[in-house]
């Protein structure tokens, strides 16, 4: 009887294959689908043939996942789950393996029972991959059975036959990006690196590899201790304050949750939430629920043994929060994604559920270890005294009149245009290159902000002391949308912020700097794609009457080849102030001809990781990250 249970709630069969709709119009309109020719749309194609691999693994019949990039940046997956069903579909009379590769939207996920839960639910199917694909080619171990068929930009170039015996099951994926299609065919080893891992984290035990055959690169991820392994990760170059991760999970109504947290010595709270394996990087009805209940725990825990005495306020959402690493993972038969960018989970019933568990097993917790309970609430309490001292430096950060005061710190020249979608702000690093940007911008829509040397680095400090540096103070005043909690993106005062420094050791560490506080206390404005990089000439070359630029060294190649390398000058810039105001306008600031750079955050954790090893205490992370990158350093100047 158990056996047959088994076999009927793994049954994975042709006629669970459901058609919503056809394929008519992804190569038009690419963009509707995989959000981007660029980057971004490339490997959002090894996403969605990996969920499928991990829709396996979460029924528990797949074990090993191996990825590999091939050095003509086509990309095989290759599963050992129960292999695509190849019967043929009821309603079209096609192998189910070419209905669900032809047609969109054409799964088991969609009402057809083949999955309970599902992480391919925010992506469009692997049918997508094949008609943005030069080719694609699948096999199929199954039935005994050794199946394949090839597909070229979508269309079935063979039939589905069998080319020979297998005692194994699974299924292998084979493409290669439209170059008809994509902007780029380059795939990035380290994008793919941090997504992998994070699945293998999220989903116990399964063994992920990932092979690069361009580099002869080849990793593997496999955590037997799931998202506590992944709460070390993120906190590994950080003190923690208590040994081990608090671990917990909990099913109620079909929805299965799984939380791990731990503090460290830090200023900032990293929580990274997910719901059937889809970061929900805007947060959701889950994140609402864990925050809640961790507040109400350590706030009642405190009244209880009198460290709050009964005169005291309460420890606020922030308080309890600073120096918190935690993972949110939820799975669910049905998520509901909210959002801009549908990665906020709308799930209401799933808010009660989370806070309900977090209590129970929260409370016990600290219930159980005094020592760990204690330095938590103690960290709380010095975090809400911060909080109060931030509070007062706050308020004077707050733009009032003295926008239009001679006093203002940073000596902001502001631009005419009111309209903040129109207008774009330079942060120069000191006053000779913030001297010629003046005196080089278009003041209608261009305002400039030069700093004096280098900020504070916010890694190592509290809003309260961050709020006393008078440079942050004047980023702040300028940008006029608040800071931290209080951040307000439709206030901003200009729609684009441009980092401007110069092309050396100096400037970079300025640059970083700025990211640093952009990332921890202004990540809206990372998130919604404002913050950008200016990209200064490096070389100016004069040949008879004419100036030539070059923005590295490989350009600067190529203008020799165009030019000759007879009766010529040169001079490398070694910083903005050496430019005059038209040369800087001309170079690194006229949108016309300027070349600036956006600073995007396609995964949130690997952000949190770098700045953390860049800007924090440890100096062996940060040596091993510097060995690493050197490579990829193309002009260096000391």
């Amino acid at each position: 009887m158990a056996e047959d249970i088994k076999k009927k709630n793994t049954a994975y069969e042709a006629e669970q294959i459901q058609v919503l709709e056809g394929l008519e119009a992804v190569r038009k309109r690419p963009g509707m689908y995989i959000g981007s020719t660029g980057a971004k749309g490339l490997h959002h194609l090894v996403w969605e043939v990996v969920d499928n691999a991990i829709d396996e693994a979460l029924v528990g019949v797949c074990k090993n996942i191996n990825v590999t990039i091939h050095p003509d940046n086509s990309i095989s997956c290759e599963d050992d789950g129960r292999g695509f069903p190849v019967g043929i579909h009821p309603k079209l009379g096609k192998p189910a393996v070419e209905v669900a590769l032809t047609v969109l939207h054409a799964g088991s996920k969609f009402g057809g029972g083949g999955y309970k839960v599902s992480g391919g639910l925010h992506g469009v199917g692997v049918s997508v991959v094949n008609a943005l694909s030069e080719w694609l080619e699948v096999t199929v171990k199954r039935e005994g059975k050794l199946f394949q068929q090839r597909y070229e930009r979508g269309t079935p170039v063979t039939e589905l036959k069998v080319i020979g015996k297998s005692s194994a099951t699974g299924t292998k994926v084979s493409f290669k990006p439209d170059h008809q299609v994509f902007d780029e065919l380059d795939y990035s080893f380290d994008t793919l690196e941090h997504r992998l891992r994070e699945l293998a984290f999220l989903n116990k035990g399964i063994k992920i590899n990932l092979k690069d055959e361009r580099e002869n690169i080849e990793k593997t991820f496999q955590y037997d201790g799931g998202i506590v392994s992944f709460v070390k990760y993120l906190n590994k170059n950080k003190e923690v304050l208590h040994k081990e991760p608090v671990y917990f999970e909990a099913r109620k109504d079909d929805v299965e949750v799984e939380i791990a947290l731990q503090y460290n010595d830090s200023y900032t709270e990293s929580i990274f939430s997910f719901a059937n394996n889809i970061n929900t990087l805007e947060g959701g009805t889950h994140t609402s629920g864990f925050k809640t209940a961790v507040t109400k725990i350590i706030n009642d825990y405190a009244r209880k043994y009198k460290i709050l005495k009964d005169n005291d306020a309460n420890l606020l959402g922030e308080d309890v929060r600073e120096g918190l690493s935690s993972v949110i993972s939820i799975k669910l038969p049905d998520p509901q994604f909210e959002g801009q960018t549908k990665t906020k989970l709308g799930n209401p019933e799933i808010r009660g559920i989370v806070d309900a568990i977090v209590v129970e097993k929260f409370e016990a917790y600290l219930e159980e270890n005094p020592s760990s309970a204690k330095i938590i609430v103690d960290k709380a309490l010095t975090a809400a005294r911060a909080r109060e001292a931030a509070k007062k430096a706050r308020e004077l950060t707050r733009r009032k009149s003295v926008l239009e005061s001679t006093t203002l710190p940073g000596k902001l020249a502001d631009c005419s245009e009111k309209d903040p979608s129109l207008c774009e702000i330079y942060i120069v690093e000191g006053d000779s290159a913030g001297g010629s940007a003046k005196q080089g911008r278009d003041r209608k829509f261009q305002a400039i902000l030069p700093l004096r040397g280098k900020i504070l680095n916010v890694e190592k400090a509290r809003l309260d002391k961050i709020l006393s540096s008078e440079q942050i103070r004047a980023m702040i005043t300028a940008f006029g949308a608040g800071i931290s909690d209080d951040f307000n993106i439709e206030k901003m005062r200009y729609g684009r912020i441009i980092m401007m420094t110069d092309a050396d050791v100096d400037g970079s560490h300025i640059r970083t700097l700025l990211l640093t506080f952009f990332y921890r206390y202004m990540r809206p404005l990372v998130e919604a794609g404002c913050v950008y990089i200016a990209q200064p000439p490096l070389y100016k070359v004069k040949k008879k009457n004419k100036e030539y630029y070059a923005y590295n060294d490989k350009e600067l190649e190529n203008l020799f080849k165009q030019i000759g390398r007879e009766n010529y000058s040169i001079q490398r810039y070694k910083g903005l102030g050496e430019m005059n105001p038209e040369q800087l306008w001309e170079t690194t600031m006229n949108p016309d001809t300027r070349i600036i750079l956006q600073v995007t955050m396609e995964d949130a954790v690997a952000a949190d990781e770098i700045f953390t090893i860049l800007m924090g205490d440890k100096v062996e992370p940060r040596r091993e990250f510097i060995e690493h990158n050197a490579k990829y350093v193309r002009n260096l100047d000391i």
